[in-house]
């Protein structure tokens, strides 16, 4: 049975409306497996790390960070697993950016050293298929980049792998997931 997740997802930490622990809960009652809990770099608290690490949740939790690639001003969620580390290129479609922009975008982080393993073809749990291209040569994920009530539950994946950090990291990168969305929320691939 595949594991659903959610890899974006913002809390009281920097500009979500709900503490973490609240995060947590939503998804949780929506039957998620996993969750990344991605708060942006320039407003986390210096407790952020040990407050990620003191949750104990019953879905499987992943700590991430959503940085903010300030030459291009472009978001990048870094998620981690136990040993794997995923870098996803963020909303390209809230940038309005062009398909060679996006692959420009990932060409010149990846050549300042960022590896970006994967990127959204989502924007708020939206799907913006002008992403879902073969043109931009990544792993396509969804996720709903969840700030407030309306977005949790908007988008997400379902990976087949175990219930294991790294081995869910290891499937996304190599493309072994499917794309779910909320009815709604665009025309997804069928």
């Amino acid at each position: 049975m595949p594991l659903r997740g959610n890899l974006h997802a913002h809390s009281l930490f920097s500009d979500g409306v709900r503490s973490a622990e609240q995060v947590i809960a939503a998804y949780e009652a929506l039957g998620y497996d996993f969750l990344a809990i991605t708060d942006h770099d320039d407003r986390v608290p210096p407790h952020y790390w040990r407050a990620l690490a003191a949750l104990r949740p019953r879905l499987l939790l992943f700590r991430g960070i959503e940085l903010d690639y300030r030459p291009l001003s472009q978001h990048v969620g870094r998620v981690y697993g136990d040993r794997e580390v995923l870098h996803v290129l963020n909303h390209p479609a809230r940038y309005n950016l062009s398909l060679d922009e996006t692959t420009r975008r990932v060409a010149v982080i990846r050549g300042d050293g960022l590896a970006i393993d994967a990127v959204e073809v989502t924007d708020t749990g939206h799907y913006r298929p002008q992403y879902d291209t073969d043109a931009i040569r990544l792993p396509k994920i969804a996720t709903d980049d969840s700030h407030r009530e309306p977005h949790v539950g908007r988008a997400w994946i379902e990976v087949e792998a175990p219930r294991d950090r790294d081995a869910i990291i290891r499937a996304i990168k190599a493309g072994d997931f499917r794309l779910g969305f909320a009815s709604g929320e665009g025309d997804p691939p069928g």
